[in-house]
């Protein structure tokens, strides 16, 4: 959902205005610029001309957690992705002082297509679904095949003990952030550091937060044109990405547009075997199997995502209006993270 922008969240849309028309050259007629509601990151932005349409993409004003938000790293994937077959925007520039919006930034082309709220793709019909799915996942696994070295994407993470390293920051990431006890989130950190698997050599560009609100389908046809929302992207293990995306098989409606409890045989939508068996079917290479662990740690990393934006929520520094209520999302996660442990 888009919204008309008045002062820009903090900047002036002229001095970004002249800013472009200096960078990108021969745009013509007035600039258009529209806040992207419903995202709980990066601030983002339609920026539109009578003959360019662009997305801007930005870090949030106040005091962030270290390496969040990182924008420049957004860029660098898309840049190195754009000559793969992943399917992503063109990124048009970054910049990387705060004197034009107030932080670094970048622009990007703006990609026709659908965007769902909720994971049961409302609005979509339902014979074209289990289609939108499987393409959902064959992009997830096109992704995991591409070689990222050879992208350029040497340094963008840290090769080997991904799961080991990641259960270390995203505890400390909640440790951070904590203005509250959850037992729930607690009980799954201890377990889920507890039952770290040992390091298997797998790497792959991992996006880190793969969900069917973070794609693009095409307008009319049942397929991924682009991969959104890159900020926790980096060079791990591709169990992360499987395990976080069958989360919407294992939440429910009322859990950031889970699909647990509806009737998904109706709705078109395949299995989370189906869709699992779909990735290993399209990766060109022979890929480690999910387990327990992967979907857990994957839980316990979205819950303490959703504290995140409750604490920032509580200093006002949080991107989205809503951000109080969808924080609160940090407990359910929990819940549904002991839920697949048997706990």
């Amino acid at each position: 959902m888009a919204e008309p922008v008045q002062d820009a969240a903090g900047f002036e849309p002229a001095r970004l205005d002249a800013f472009l028309r200096d960078a990108i050259p021969g745009l013509a007629g007035p600039m258009a610029l529209t806040r992207i509601s419903g995202g709980q990151s990066n601030p983002t932005f339609f920026v539109t001309y009578a003959n360019r349409r662009l997305v801007l993409r930005k870090k949030p004003g106040g005091e962030v957690l270290p390496s969040a938000h990182a924008v420049d790293r957004e860029a660098r994937v898309l840049q190195a992705l754009a000559a793969t077959d992943v399917p992503v925007p063109p990124v048009v520039l970054f910049h990387a002082g705060e004197e034009v919006v107030g932080t670094p930034f970048y622009v990007m082309e703006r990609v026709e297509g659908r965007v769902f709220d909720s994971c049961d793709l409302p609005g979509a019909a339902v014979a074209e679904r289990r289609a939108m799915y499987f393409s959902f996942a064959a992009t997830l696994a096109k992704l995991h095949d591409v070689d990222w070295r050879a992208a350029g994407l040497e340094g963008f993470g840290r090769p080997g003990n991904y799961f080991e390293r990641q259960v270390g920051r995203w505890t400390k990431q909640w440790e951070a952030q904590r203005f509250r006890d959850i037992p729930e989130l607690t009980t799954l950190a201890a377990w889920v550091g507890a039952h770290i698997p040992a390091d298997d050599g797998e790497t792959a560009v991992v996006h880190g937060d793969y969900r069917p609100g973070n794609v693009l389908f095409h307008p009319t046809e049942p397929r991924v044109v682009a991969v959104l929302d890159w900020e926790l992207s980096t060079i791990g293990h591709p169990l992360a990405d499987l395990a976080f995306s069958v989360i919407p098989w294992r939440s429910a409606p009322d859990e950031y547009g889970g699909m647990l409890g509806l009737d998904i045989t109706g709705l078109g939508i395949p299995t989370e075997a189906e869709y699992v068996a779909h990735y290993y079917a399209s990766r060109r290479r022979p890929a480690p199997r999910m387990a327990t662990f992967h979907v857990a740690f994957a839980m316990f990393r979205f819950a303490v995502i959703f504290e995140g934006i409750a604490a920032r929520a509580r200093a006002g520094t949080a991107a989205a209006a809503n951000a109080a209520s969808v924080g609160e999302l940090s407990v359910a996660l929990a819940r549904r993270g002991l839920d697949s442990i048997g706990g």
